[in-house]
């Protein structure tokens, strides 16, 4: 049996690649929203042992990969789910990888980005029930 993973956030928004942003998908566009990964991503990614985000100022694309996750088990790449420009990142999370896990809705950001345009983004009940999640 899966640990309990914490409650999605209602107001955020999910990619299928299990990324999360912030915001409404149809809020996000000409703001800057917060990036990270699910409670579902890391929980199958087992203790986080290292974050590659992308740097300050980089570009991403929704839907590209923009930096990689690695575990105890295995490498994973990160995928923007918003195109923009990244202003910021979360340097508590290059330092603590295992913030992932620990809280990864919170203090487990990973980087905030300028949004240009969302990718295909799913509702809180739209990811629970790709996820299959109760």
């Amino acid at each position: 049996m899966a640990a309990q993973l914490p409650p999605l956030p209602e107001g955020y928004s999910y990619s299928a690649e299990h990324e999360w942003i912030d915001a409404p998908a149809d809020d996000a566009a000409g703001k800057t929203v917060t990036v990270g990964i699910t409670a579902v991503a890391a929980d199958a990614l087992g203790e986080v042992v290292y974050v590659d985000p992308p740097g300050e100022g980089d570009e991403v694309t929704a839907g590209e990969v923009c930096g990689e996750v690695e575990s105890t088990k295995s490498v994973s790449d990160l995928f923007s789910p918003v195109s923009g420009t990244v202003v910021e990142v979360n340097e508590a999370v290059t330092a603590d990888p295992g913030l992932l896990n620990s809280d990864p809705y919170e203090a487990g950001w990973i980087f905030k980005v300028q949004v240009t345009d969302t990718g295909e983004l799913l509702d809180a009940a739209g990811y629970r029930a790709l996820t299959k999640q109760d």
